[in-house]
């Protein structure tokens, strides 16, 4: 048993912070609205503080799966952040989809203050976090890596260190750059299909057994068909993953026109109202363009 804290208790981090309590680890948690953190505690056992702060002061491990850059500066080195309060020697782990800029920022800082820092973005949605089946992607020292893996297993089905610090998210920038790409191409060939009167459901059957298989494909044409989008990621959150994206290309100057052109497109849905819709509505928005809307 470890003593950990997990910070920010969202759609995936309420799940992660269960598997760990559920392994038989000592959790404290600490979520900004405290009615979230009142729930888990009643579900899993364990407690909640009132501080990231708090919660990191006698954690060996202190995790995070937050929003944006802001958000994990504010719960890592803002007031009552989880820096000044951590042991020497424990190591932070960011679950949370940031950039790559804010995971060597806090690696610098972690590094100078006697801690560790792993950054170590997430695939797989809600789906993968409840079931304990998330891909991990992380960047940091190994030997920081090599403390937080043990861990970090109980609700990964691949953990793989990539680099320095800042790699788990230009990883993670890669994962979302080839979902982009393939949920476009699934919602064209659907759109597709319904022009040229063919049974999609029967096509999509059939070409999945083939090279055109994908877990999208697998996974999202019956909901997109019945035009169900409540399934998955936000396209508002994809939004902003895609901005990360390509605020890094710009840097580094690769060619992400496709990733742009998705990006506009989901520029489109949020304008119909589809921010929160999952990232298969890319459909919705060719259907609309088929009708003439």
């Amino acid at each position: 048993m470890m003593k950990l804290a997990f910070i920010g208790l969202g759609v995936m981090g309420y799940h992660m912070a269960g598997h760990l309590k559920g392994a038989g680890h000592d959790v404290t948690v600490f979520n900004r609205t405290r009615a979230k953190a009142e729930v888990w505690v009643a579900t899993f056992g364990g407690r909640f503080v009132a501080t990231p702060a708090e919660a990191a002061s006698t954690a060996d491990l202190v995790f995070a799966c937050v929003g944006r850059d802001d958000d994990v500066r504010a719960v890592t080195t803002g007031s009552n952040g989880a820096f000044a309060a951590m042991r020497r020697g424990a190591v932070f782990v960011d679950h949370t989809t940031a950039s790559a800029a804010v995971a060597r920022e806090l690696a610098d800082r972690a590094q100078a203050g006697g801690l560790g820092f792993v950054d170590a973005p997430v695939s797989g949605g809600e789906q993968g976090a409840k079931n304990g089946k998330l891909t991990i992607m992380c960047g940091g020292a190994a030997a920081d890596y090599a403390k937080a893996e043990p861990v970090m297993s109980v609700y990964a089905r691949q953990c793989r260190l990539l680099g320095s610090a800042g790699s788990g998210q230009l990883a993670k920038m890669v994962n979302q750059i080839c979902i982009a790409g393939l949920v476009q191409a699934l919602a064209e060939g659907l759109s597709f299909a319904r022009a040229a009167g063919l049974d999609a459901e029967a096509v999509i059957d059939v070409i999945s057994k083939g090279a055109a298989q994908s877990w999208q494909m697998e996974n999202r044409y019956k909901t997109m068909l019945a035009g169900e989008y409540d399934h998955g990621f936000a396209v508002e959150w994809m939004r902003k993953d895609l901005g990360i994206v390509l605020d890094e290309a710009r840097r580094n100057e690769a060619a992400l026109p496709v990733t742009a052109l998705v990006d506009q497109f989901y520029a489109e849905v949020e304008q119909m109202g589809g921010q929160r819709w999952d990232t298969s509505s890319l459909l919705a928005l060719l259907d609309r363009k088929r009708r003439g809307g």
